[in-house]
């Protein structure tokens, strides 16, 4: 035999064995997927209200101390104009 002939049985085995591979992940990849727990639609509709709902009472929450902080620090400035003009 040749060794042109023996590389080709060499590619072609390695090229079965790749697709043999990949064959074999696909499907032990269906079956990991069967075993998932999926969420209902109505589980996906709460919990993406309750995550809206929360970052916007985040939000206000953190423009209100931001708001106190301002004020406070415009106090404190216009006290010390006051007293040292």
């Amino acid at each position: 035999m040749s060794r042109t002939m023996e590389a080709n049985l060499k590619k072609s085995g390695l090229q079965t064995d790749k697709k043999r591979a990949i064959f074999g992940f696909i499907g032990e990849l269906k079956e990991e997927l069967k075993k998932v727990s999926w969420t209902t639609k109505q589980e996906l509709l709460f919990c993406t209200k309750v995550v809206l709902l929360s970052t916007l009472f985040f939000g206000l929450g953190i423009y209100a101390v931001d708001l106190l902080i301002k004020g406070v620090l415009e106090g404190f400035k216009l006290s010390l104009n006051f007293i040292f003009g």
